[in-house]
Protein backbone atom coordinates (compact mmCIF):
# COMPACT_ATOMS: atom_id res chain seq x y z
CA UNK A 1 0.00 0.00 0.00
CA UNK A 2 2.83 2.38 1.09
CA UNK A 3 4.48 2.02 -2.23
CA UNK A 4 1.15 2.87 -3.95
CA UNK A 5 0.91 6.34 -2.51
CA UNK A 6 4.76 6.88 -3.11
CA UNK A 7 4.49 6.49 -6.96
CA UNK A 8 1.52 8.27 -6.59
CA UNK A 9 2.73 11.23 -5.16
CA UNK A 10 5.50 11.33 -7.50
CA UNK A 11 3.84 10.48 -10.41
CA UNK A 12 2.04 13.61 -9.45
CA UNK A 13 5.43 15.50 -8.61
CA UNK A 14 6.42 15.05 -12.14
CA UNK A 15 3.09 16.17 -13.98
CA UNK A 16 3.26 19.60 -11.95
CA UNK A 17 7.32 19.94 -12.96
CA UNK A 18 5.93 19.25 -16.44
CA UNK A 19 3.28 21.98 -16.54
CA UNK A 20 5.56 24.72 -14.88
CA UNK A 21 8.71 24.39 -17.13
CA UNK A 22 7.02 25.77 -20.07
CA UNK A 23 4.83 28.30 -17.85
CA UNK A 24 8.52 29.81 -17.06
CA UNK A 25 9.99 29.74 -20.59
CA UNK A 26 6.83 31.78 -21.71
CA UNK A 27 6.76 34.24 -18.88
CA UNK A 28 9.44 37.10 -19.61
CA UNK A 29 12.20 37.82 -16.86
CA UNK A 30 11.72 41.27 -15.13
CA UNK A 31 14.24 43.04 -14.12
CA UNK A 32 14.04 42.08 -10.72
CA UNK A 33 15.90 38.44 -12.24
CA UNK A 34 18.52 40.92 -14.39
CA UNK A 35 18.86 43.53 -12.90
CA UNK A 36 22.39 42.64 -11.33
CA UNK A 37 23.62 40.61 -13.90
CA UNK A 38 22.66 42.84 -17.00
CA UNK A 39 21.54 46.70 -15.43
CA UNK A 40 20.18 49.30 -17.00
CA UNK A 41 22.66 51.66 -18.94
CA UNK A 42 23.00 55.01 -18.28
CA UNK A 43 21.48 57.38 -20.92
CA UNK A 44 24.16 59.33 -23.18
CA UNK A 45 23.61 63.27 -22.12
CA UNK A 46 22.58 64.79 -26.11
CA UNK A 47 24.41 68.01 -27.23
CA UNK A 48 23.01 70.99 -26.93
CA UNK A 49 21.59 71.97 -30.24
CA UNK A 50 21.24 75.93 -32.13
CA UNK A 51 17.50 76.19 -33.99
CA UNK A 52 19.12 75.01 -36.95
CA UNK A 53 20.28 71.27 -35.71
CA UNK A 54 23.51 71.94 -35.54
CA UNK A 55 26.10 71.41 -32.63
CA UNK A 56 28.17 74.56 -31.47
CA UNK A 57 31.62 74.61 -30.40
CA UNK A 58 32.45 73.44 -26.85
CA UNK A 59 33.79 76.99 -25.18
CA UNK A 60 35.03 77.91 -22.12
CA UNK A 61 33.18 80.42 -21.62
CA UNK A 62 30.10 79.30 -19.13
CA UNK A 63 27.69 81.34 -20.70
CA UNK A 64 27.60 81.68 -24.28
CA UNK A 65 24.78 83.64 -26.73
CA UNK A 66 24.96 84.25 -30.48
CA UNK A 67 21.99 85.84 -32.72
CA UNK A 68 21.76 86.22 -36.15
CA UNK A 69 21.75 90.10 -36.54
CA UNK A 70 19.75 90.27 -40.17
CA UNK A 71 17.32 87.30 -38.93
CA UNK A 72 17.07 88.09 -35.45
CA UNK A 73 17.78 84.04 -34.89
CA UNK A 74 19.21 82.91 -31.57
CA UNK A 75 21.86 80.35 -32.94
CA UNK A 76 23.29 79.25 -29.67
CA UNK A 77 21.93 79.71 -26.32
CA UNK A 78 24.02 78.31 -23.16
CA UNK A 79 22.07 79.80 -19.69
CA UNK A 80 21.62 82.76 -22.25
CA UNK A 81 18.23 83.79 -20.20
CA UNK A 82 19.92 83.98 -17.00
CA UNK A 83 20.24 86.96 -14.89
CA UNK A 84 24.05 88.33 -14.31
CA UNK A 85 26.00 91.00 -13.51
CA UNK A 86 27.39 92.32 -16.89
CA UNK A 87 30.01 94.56 -15.78
CA UNK A 88 31.30 97.59 -18.16
CA UNK A 89 28.92 96.00 -21.05
CA UNK A 90 26.29 98.11 -19.16
CA UNK A 91 28.22 100.97 -21.21
CA UNK A 92 26.27 99.58 -24.24
CA UNK A 93 22.95 101.64 -22.93
CA UNK A 94 25.11 104.19 -21.91
CA UNK A 95 26.30 105.23 -24.89
CA UNK A 96 22.30 104.71 -26.81
CA UNK A 97 20.94 107.02 -24.29
CA UNK A 98 23.77 109.67 -25.07
CA UNK A 99 23.52 109.39 -28.41
CA UNK A 100 19.54 109.55 -28.72
CA UNK A 101 19.39 112.13 -25.48
CA UNK A 102 21.86 114.87 -26.45
CA UNK A 103 24.25 116.46 -29.51
CA UNK A 104 27.60 114.91 -30.23
CA UNK A 105 29.01 118.96 -30.08
CA UNK A 106 27.55 119.28 -26.81
CA UNK A 107 29.63 120.07 -23.87
CA UNK A 108 30.13 117.54 -21.06
CA UNK A 109 31.72 119.50 -17.97
CA UNK A 110 33.63 116.91 -16.00
CA UNK A 111 32.29 116.65 -11.97
CA UNK A 112 34.39 115.46 -9.06
CA UNK A 113 31.81 112.39 -8.94
CA UNK A 114 33.06 111.30 -12.04
CA UNK A 115 37.21 111.02 -11.09
CA UNK A 116 35.28 109.64 -7.62
CA UNK A 117 33.80 106.84 -8.96
CA UNK A 118 37.19 105.50 -10.36
CA UNK A 119 39.01 105.76 -7.22
CA UNK A 120 36.11 104.50 -4.75
CA UNK A 121 34.97 101.34 -6.93
CA UNK A 122 38.21 100.25 -8.61
CA UNK A 123 36.99 101.16 -12.07
CA UNK A 124 38.25 101.53 -15.30
CA UNK A 125 39.28 105.35 -16.37
CA UNK A 126 39.54 107.32 -19.22
CA UNK A 127 41.87 109.46 -17.19
CA UNK A 128 39.32 112.46 -17.47
CA UNK A 129 40.65 115.44 -14.98
CA UNK A 130 37.55 117.15 -13.05
CA UNK A 131 37.20 120.48 -14.29
CA UNK A 132 37.59 119.39 -18.29
CA UNK A 133 34.77 120.40 -20.82
CA UNK A 134 34.79 117.62 -23.44
CA UNK A 135 32.11 117.35 -26.60
CA UNK A 136 30.31 114.77 -26.17
CA UNK A 137 31.26 112.83 -29.37
CA UNK A 138 34.41 112.79 -27.97
CA UNK A 139 33.71 111.34 -24.56
CA UNK A 140 31.90 108.54 -26.02
CA UNK A 141 35.07 107.32 -27.02
CA UNK A 142 36.48 107.74 -23.80
CA UNK A 143 33.14 105.39 -22.57
CA UNK A 144 34.08 102.67 -25.24
CA UNK A 145 37.34 102.30 -26.07
CA UNK A 146 39.38 102.15 -22.40
CA UNK A 147 35.95 101.62 -20.88
CA UNK A 148 36.34 104.63 -18.88
CA UNK A 149 33.76 104.85 -15.74
CA UNK A 150 34.49 108.69 -15.54
CA UNK A 151 33.33 108.94 -18.39
CA UNK A 152 29.56 107.35 -17.56
CA UNK A 153 29.41 109.28 -14.60
CA UNK A 154 30.39 112.06 -16.48
CA UNK A 155 27.95 111.63 -18.96
CA UNK A 156 24.93 111.11 -16.48
CA UNK A 157 25.50 113.83 -14.68
CA UNK A 158 25.60 115.87 -18.36
CA UNK A 159 22.42 114.59 -19.52
CA UNK A 160 19.71 114.07 -16.36
CA UNK A 161 21.80 115.83 -13.48
CA UNK A 162 22.61 112.85 -11.55
CA UNK A 163 23.95 109.24 -12.10
CA UNK A 164 20.52 108.33 -10.10
CA UNK A 165 18.37 110.01 -12.47
CA UNK A 166 20.23 108.91 -15.57
CA UNK A 167 19.89 104.93 -14.25
CA UNK A 168 15.99 105.81 -14.27
CA UNK A 169 16.21 106.50 -17.92
CA UNK A 170 18.74 103.20 -18.48
CA UNK A 171 15.68 101.04 -16.61
CA UNK A 172 12.94 103.01 -18.88
CA UNK A 173 14.80 102.61 -21.79
CA UNK A 174 15.24 98.64 -20.49
CA UNK A 175 11.47 98.22 -20.58
CA UNK A 176 10.60 100.14 -24.33
CA UNK A 177 13.35 97.38 -25.44
CA UNK A 178 11.49 94.51 -23.93
CA UNK A 179 14.83 93.49 -22.21
CA UNK A 180 12.43 91.90 -19.43
CA UNK A 181 15.70 90.96 -17.56
CA UNK A 182 17.51 93.60 -17.43
CA UNK A 183 17.86 96.36 -14.69
CA UNK A 184 20.66 99.09 -13.77
CA UNK A 185 21.82 100.66 -10.42
CA UNK A 186 24.97 102.79 -12.39
CA UNK A 187 25.94 103.89 -15.61
CA UNK A 188 28.95 101.71 -15.53
CA UNK A 189 28.63 98.26 -14.55
CA UNK A 190 30.77 98.53 -11.63
CA UNK A 191 29.81 96.54 -8.66
CA UNK A 192 27.96 98.37 -5.70
CA UNK A 193 28.44 96.77 -2.60
CA UNK A 194 25.45 97.54 0.22
CA UNK A 195 24.68 97.03 3.87
CA UNK A 196 27.32 96.12 6.85
CA UNK A 197 28.37 92.49 5.62
CA UNK A 198 29.42 94.51 2.08
CA UNK A 199 27.63 92.13 -0.26
CA UNK A 200 27.00 92.92 -3.98
CA UNK A 201 23.74 95.11 -4.38
CA UNK A 202 22.03 91.99 -6.52
CA UNK A 203 19.95 94.59 -8.49
CA UNK A 204 22.39 95.09 -11.39
CA UNK A 205 21.91 92.39 -13.83
CA UNK A 206 21.40 91.03 -17.40
CA UNK A 207 21.20 88.39 -19.63
CA UNK A 208 23.20 87.13 -22.40
CA UNK A 209 19.80 87.54 -24.69
CA UNK A 210 19.29 90.60 -22.99
CA UNK A 211 22.75 92.34 -24.35
CA UNK A 212 22.74 90.47 -27.87
CA UNK A 213 19.04 92.56 -28.50
CA UNK A 214 20.36 95.76 -26.61
CA UNK A 215 23.22 96.08 -29.31
CA UNK A 216 21.09 95.09 -32.28
CA UNK A 217 19.19 98.12 -31.63
CA UNK A 218 22.87 100.06 -30.77
CA UNK A 219 24.12 99.46 -34.00
CA UNK A 220 21.77 100.85 -35.58
CA UNK A 221 23.19 104.33 -34.52
CA UNK A 222 26.10 104.80 -37.02
CA UNK A 223 27.76 107.04 -34.59
CA UNK A 224 28.03 103.82 -32.33
CA UNK A 225 29.15 101.70 -34.98
CA UNK A 226 31.49 103.81 -35.87
CA UNK A 227 32.94 103.98 -32.61
CA UNK A 228 33.25 100.44 -30.93
CA UNK A 229 35.36 99.59 -34.20
CA UNK A 230 37.76 102.28 -33.44
CA UNK A 231 40.87 100.84 -32.07
CA UNK A 232 42.29 104.13 -30.97
CA UNK A 233 41.23 107.82 -30.93
CA UNK A 234 43.22 110.50 -29.92
CA UNK A 235 41.95 113.72 -28.65
CA UNK A 236 44.34 116.88 -28.81
CA UNK A 237 44.18 119.33 -26.32
CA UNK A 238 42.33 122.43 -25.64
CA UNK A 239 41.87 125.58 -23.84
CA UNK A 240 39.25 123.26 -22.44
CA UNK A 241 40.28 120.04 -21.47
CA UNK A 242 44.55 118.16 -21.94
CA UNK A 243 44.88 116.21 -24.29
CA UNK A 244 43.53 112.09 -24.07
CA UNK A 245 44.78 108.91 -26.13
CA UNK A 246 42.34 106.12 -25.79
CA UNK A 247 42.80 102.36 -26.47
CA UNK A 248 39.95 99.75 -27.30
CA UNK A 249 39.87 97.34 -24.76
CA UNK A 250 38.33 94.70 -27.43
CA UNK A 251 41.41 92.37 -28.55
CA UNK A 252 38.69 91.11 -31.12
CA UNK A 253 39.20 93.66 -33.18
CA UNK A 254 42.42 92.87 -34.27
CA UNK A 255 42.25 89.02 -34.22
CA UNK A 256 39.31 88.44 -36.35
CA UNK A 257 38.31 90.02 -39.80
CA UNK A 258 35.26 91.38 -40.24
CA UNK A 259 35.00 92.15 -36.36
CA UNK A 260 32.85 95.39 -35.44
CA UNK A 261 32.79 95.65 -32.11
CA UNK A 262 31.08 96.23 -29.32
CA UNK A 263 32.23 96.06 -25.38
CA UNK A 264 34.64 94.40 -23.22
CA UNK A 265 33.29 93.71 -19.24
CA UNK A 266 34.86 92.91 -16.00
CA UNK A 267 34.64 92.59 -12.27
CA UNK A 268 34.93 89.79 -9.88
CA UNK A 269 31.30 89.28 -9.81
CA UNK A 270 30.77 89.18 -13.63
CA UNK A 271 34.20 87.35 -14.55
CA UNK A 272 35.31 88.36 -18.12
CA UNK A 273 32.50 89.66 -20.22
CA UNK A 274 32.59 89.98 -24.34
CA UNK A 275 29.66 91.64 -26.38
CA UNK A 276 31.13 91.15 -29.89
CA UNK A 277 30.13 91.03 -33.61
CA UNK A 278 30.89 90.66 -36.89
CA UNK A 279 29.71 90.50 -40.70
CA UNK A 280 30.98 89.03 -43.53
CA UNK A 281 29.56 89.35 -47.29
CA UNK A 282 26.36 87.09 -45.99
CA UNK A 283 25.00 88.64 -42.84
CA UNK A 284 25.79 89.97 -39.40
CA UNK A 285 25.97 87.91 -36.46
CA UNK A 286 26.28 89.32 -32.42
CA UNK A 287 27.74 87.36 -29.65
CA UNK A 288 27.57 87.20 -26.09
CA UNK A 289 29.97 85.78 -23.32
CA UNK A 290 29.68 85.87 -20.00
CA UNK A 291 31.68 84.79 -16.57
CA UNK A 292 34.37 83.98 -18.19
CA UNK A 293 37.35 82.79 -15.66
CA UNK A 294 40.68 84.29 -17.70
CA UNK A 295 40.42 87.32 -19.54
CA UNK A 296 41.73 85.65 -22.28
CA UNK A 297 39.46 82.82 -23.18
CA UNK A 298 36.96 85.27 -24.91
CA UNK A 299 39.19 86.49 -27.27
CA UNK A 300 39.53 82.65 -28.49
CA UNK A 301 35.88 81.93 -28.31
CA UNK A 302 34.09 84.38 -30.06
CA UNK A 303 36.09 82.95 -33.17
CA UNK A 304 35.13 79.60 -32.45
CA UNK A 305 31.57 80.50 -32.15
CA UNK A 306 31.43 83.34 -35.37
CA UNK A 307 33.14 80.89 -37.72
CA UNK A 308 30.55 78.47 -36.52
CA UNK A 309 27.58 80.49 -37.08
CA UNK A 310 28.81 82.02 -40.12
CA UNK A 311 28.81 78.66 -42.06
CA UNK A 312 24.85 77.82 -40.76
CA UNK A 313 22.26 78.25 -44.07
CA UNK A 314 20.98 81.44 -43.39
CA UNK A 315 16.64 82.77 -43.63
CA UNK A 316 15.63 85.97 -44.86
CA UNK A 317 16.48 88.97 -42.80
CA UNK A 318 13.65 90.82 -40.52
CA UNK A 319 13.57 94.49 -39.45
CA UNK A 320 15.40 95.76 -36.95
CA UNK A 321 13.39 97.45 -33.42
CA UNK A 322 12.46 101.69 -34.19
CA UNK A 323 14.30 104.36 -32.46
CA UNK A 324 12.76 105.16 -28.93
CA UNK A 325 10.50 107.88 -29.07
CA UNK A 326 12.21 110.94 -27.19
Amino acid sequence: MKRVVVATVLIMLALELLLTIPLMLLTPIGPTILGSLNPTPTPTPQPVLSASGQTPPTLKSPVSYLLDADTNDVLDNVRGNERLPVASTTKIMTAVIALEKSQPDQIVTVKDDAVKEVKDNFGSTADLKAGDKVRMIDLLYGLLLPSGDDAAIAIADTISGSPANFVKVMNTYAHKLHLNNTHYINPDGLTYYTGTDKKPDPNEYSTAADLAQLTRYALRNPIFAQIVQIQHYHLPATADHGAYNWDTTDDLLQAYPGTIGVKTGFTLEAGSCLVFAAKNARHTLIGVLLQGKDKNDRFTDAPQLLDWGFNLPLKAPTPTPTPIQK
